[in-house]
């Protein structure tokens, strides 16, 4: 009997093993979500206090794995967007600070290998949708870009139209109709991906859509006053006529499941990198969604809002017949931002970034420690949360790593792969890691130790002492040294993963 046992255990085990061995080569389609400026705090999973209702990526936690200690490479966009496409630091970039200004040219470096790259090189079809906030190469001559550029910020004002907008001239009109008339280089098609549907950034022009390498119609006139005010658009500058700006997300939405619906039949694996624009904003929530959440805010509101979206998205997988073979990630970009009316929301009970200290922009966790879910049937073990430091610059490896591939030495250099967290091994992918502020300031971390270097610094054990309160650099100047001394290897390597040492595209900001 116990020989019988033992025999029918094994045969089991092999079988269960060649189950295992067939699913690592089974190339599944990849969803991945990154919404924009939503805190660690705003979905309810992740702090069980918060009060605005997230109920369709709460049950995708339920569905897949939720990371607690995972993190953008920055707290602010364009550089944490550089990260998550190309698998390295953003500061080895000429971005040292800040994000990616209006009508500047691409972050992105031609010949800079992107996960988009990856994926079609292993026979994806690759689409972009969203946003982009990443660089064009602009088709703007010398002496026209005054019509693009002398249009100032719009802060503080009111949504009653009370604000006196200007009418463009005819010269600005001529000079944006031929300038928009061209195809516009350098984005997501000259990084990987086959298609692009989307728009730079919500709140700044152009106000309109691209698609591929064209603007869907020609901006003509400005903003209204009413899309204009304080959380809505920043800047006037080249718009369509009548632009809604409370249609964007409901139109990315749309092309997102209209591409899913014409794929579900397609044997070619599909790699959809799905850029929502909210909860960032500007705060216009549509009809259905305003006032919703009862917390009298518009940020609110739209968190609701883009909840639904991340719903109808993951609906479509699954009345398509894809959710069994896609894998999908869900993340932010950085932590909420104190100006949509947190520390309102936080006098009512809900806070953003879930008690963390600091925010979008900010060196401390409440900026950089993101939400993190992923969904990945038939490897990930269902409801299930991982606490290891893990950043959204590993995309690159873990791709790979599901491919089977090993990246170029040139490739994914601050990269490594979460398959083995994903298939349910408790292991430390990563020793280290360094995030950043929008003013280039760096935090090191090593273990549950984050030494902030600013020229006044700060040390602390996040495993006593989560909402950073009380800096102990005084008391271990011996752990300091040895940090900081990673922290220089990191920089001077170009590089953090194994292999030869690289060069950064710049003097590093230090």
């Amino acid at each position: 009997m116990k020989t019988k046992s033992v025999l029918l255990y094994g045969i089991y085990g092999l079988l269960s093993a060649t189950k295992v061995h067939a699913q690592d080569h089974i190339k599944p389609n990849i969803v991945l979500i990154l919404v924009d400026d939503l805190g660690y705090g705003d979905i309810h999973c992740n702090s069980a206090k918060g009060i605005i209702p997230t109920p369709n990526i709460d049950k995708l936690a339920t569905q897949g794995m939720r990371f607690t200690d995972a993190h953008a490479s920055a707290s602010i966009c364009s550089p944490s967007r550089y990260s998550i496409l190309t698998g390295r630091y953003p500061w080895r970039s000429r971005l040292q600070g800040g994000i990616v200004a209006k009508w500047e040219k691409p972050l992105i470096s031609p010949g800079r290998k992107t996960i988009a790259n990856l994926a079609s090189d292993e026979g994806y079809q690759t689409v972009a949708i969203g946003k982009w906030h990443l660089g064009w190469d602009w088709p703007i001559e010398p002496q026209d870009k005054p019509h693009f550029t002398k249009f100032g910020p719009f802060e503080g004002k009111t949504k009653d139209g009370s604000l006196k907008i200007a009418t463009p001239t005819d010269e600005d009109r001529a000079v944006w109709a031929k300038t928009f008339a061209r195809p516009i280089k350098g984005g997501p098609l000259a990084h990987g991906f086959d298609t692009y549907f989307g728009m730079d950034l919500p709140n700044w022009p152009p106000f309109c859509f691209i698609e591929n390498e064209h603007t869907v119609g020609i901006p003509s006139e400005f903003l209204k006053a009413s899309q204009v005010a304080t959380n809505l658009a920043s800047y006037q500058g080249p718009a369509l006529k009548d632009w809604d700006l409370t249609q964007i997300l409901p139109t990315i939405e749309g092309h997102a499941t209209d591409f899913i619906a014409k794929h579900k039949a397609d044997d070619k694996p599909f790699f959809m990198y799905l850029s929502l624009t909210a909860p960032h904003t500007p705060l216009a929530v549509t009809e259905l969604w305003h006032k919703k959440s009862g917390l009298d805010n518009d940020y609110a509101d739209l968190v609701m809002e883009t909840d639904a979206v991340v719903g109808h998205v993951l609906d479509a997988l699954k009345a398509n017949g894809l959710e069994k073979n896609t894998l999908v990630i869900f993340t932010s970009d950085n932590g909420c931002a104190a100006y949509i009316g947190a520390k309102d929301l936080e006098a009512k009970g809900h806070f953003v970034n879930g008690g963390l200290r600091g925010y979008k922009n900010e060196i401390y966790e409440g900026g950089n420690r993101m939400p993190l879910i992923i969904r990945y049937p038939g490897v990930v073990k269902v409801g299930t949360v991982n606490n290891k430091l893990v950043l959204q610059a590993d995309f690159m490896a873990t791709f790979a790593d599901i491919f089977g591939k090993k990246l170029p030495d040139s490739v994914g250099e601050d990269s490594y792969s979460l398959l083995p967290l994903l298939k349910g091994r408790h292991v430390n992918v990563r020793k280290t890691a360094i995030y950043s502020s929008s003013d280039g300031t760096k935090a090191i971390r090593k273990g549950p130790w984050k030494l902030i270097c600013s020229p006044k610094m700060e040390l602390y054990n996040l495993d006593d002492d989560i909402t950073e309160s009380k800096n102990i650099l005084d008391e271990s100047p011996k752990l300091v040294k040895e940090l900081l001394a990673i922290r220089k290897k990191l920089i001077s390597n170009g590089r953090s993963t194994p292999g030869p040492v690289l060069q950064n595209d710049v003097a590093i900001k230090k």
